[in-house]
């Protein structure tokens, strides 16, 4: 497993924390500097997301890659 930092969230964390973020933000409660504070987390958890996201699609596609390739088996002559 890819090792991440102590602090960097999980996807499934990132996107929780982003939902909470949006509803905080979109409940118009937060001041201008809370907002801004909120946006920079929400960027941030976005590109872990998004960072996420792009090694799981590596990983698939090193997946289909290895399908497409011939396979050398033998028939089994039993």
């Amino acid at each position: 497993m890819n090792a991440k930092k102590k602090d960097e969230p999980s996807f499934e964390e990132a996107l929780v924390e982003l939902e909470g973020l949006v509803e905080s933000m979109e409940s118009g409660e937060l001041s201008p500097e809370d907002s801004i504070k909120t946006y920079e987390r929400g960027v941030a958890l976005g590109r872990v997301a998004m960072k996420a996201l792009d090694e799981a699609q590596q990983r698939v596609q090193i997946l289909n890659d290895d399908e497409d390739e011939p396979q050398d088996i033998e028939p089994d002559d039993s």
